[in-house]
């Protein structure tokens, strides 16, 4: 019974909590884009935007917390929610900007996906555009500034990235320095991984679509045959009565 009603909290803090987390992941996001994009950005906007990447990531473990708390088995928690806590931990192990916007981003990935009513292709379109984004802003952030690098704008960086997710890769645009490539691999195994989730969704669908096809047809088989029968059944019937009368008239 307390394991129910545990469970029943959890879930209603999960449900309660998910729209404040969201509505500060778009803080970060904000945050997060202001001091890349804005070159000139000064010293106190740099701090400020800091300060809010610090807040939401602070929300998000201390979220992890509320819902280790009242989790009915810990230790199970923990195992089956090990995601958020490498996300949560990271940041602190090294706080690099960098580290904090990807384990925001699986925080966020975590929690959108605890929402039953969202559905499979809006979770792919918001990790597609999600992705496409940060990707853009964490590479410009770490290209910009390279002797040797080629992407100083936005729009390179935004075009790079779609080349890059799209696995396309024109090759006009690449990076140059060792976190730059790591942030290509990570946004080429994303586009991959999104792709076949699209693909299999497509697939799934067709196959579903196929396979409602050949119920009802099946259905429609079995009723004709059923009404076949009946109809061979009256035949037989009608010329079994024929033969009586046939005999009484006799």
């Amino acid at each position: 019974m307390k394991g129910m009603r545990d469970r029943f909290t959890q879930e209603r803090w999960e449900r309660l909590s998910q729209r404040p987390l969201l509505a500060l992941a778009v803080a970060f996001a904000v945050a997060y884009a202001v001091p890349i994009v804005d070159g000139s950005a000064g010293y106190s906007l740099t701090s400020a935007c800091t300060i809010v990447e610090w807040v939401v990531w602070g929300a998000f473990a201390a979220d992890y917390l509320v819902r280790l708390a009242l989790a009915p088995r810990r230790r199970e928690f923990v195992r089956t929610h090990w995601p958020d806590l490498c996300a949560v931990v990271l940041p602190v192990l090294q706080p690099l900007r960098l580290l904090r916007m990807v384990s925001t981003l699986l925080l966020v990935g975590r929690r959108a996906r605890m929402a039953p009513q969202i559905r499979l292709t809006t979770y792919v379109v918001g990790a597609v555009i999600g992705l496409l984004m940060f990707g853009s802003l964490a590479v410009l952030s770490v290209e910009r500034q390279s002797p040797n690098g080629n992407i100083r704008t936005l729009g390179d960086a935004l075009w790079w990235s779609f080349t890059t997710m799209t696995t396309v890769g024109y090759g006009d645009h690449a990076p140059t320095t060792g976190l730059g490539r790591m942030i290509a691999v990570g946004l080429m195994l994303a586009g991959i991984a999104l792709l076949g989730v699209v693909t299999a969704n497509i697939a799934a669908w067709f196959i579903s679509r196929f396979e409602k096809d050949d119920v009802e047809e099946r259905r429609q088989t079995e009723a004709i045959a059923s009404l076949t029968e009946e109809v061979r059944l009256l035949r037989a019937e009608v010329a079994r009565l024929a033969r009586e009368r046939e005999e009484q008239r006799s």
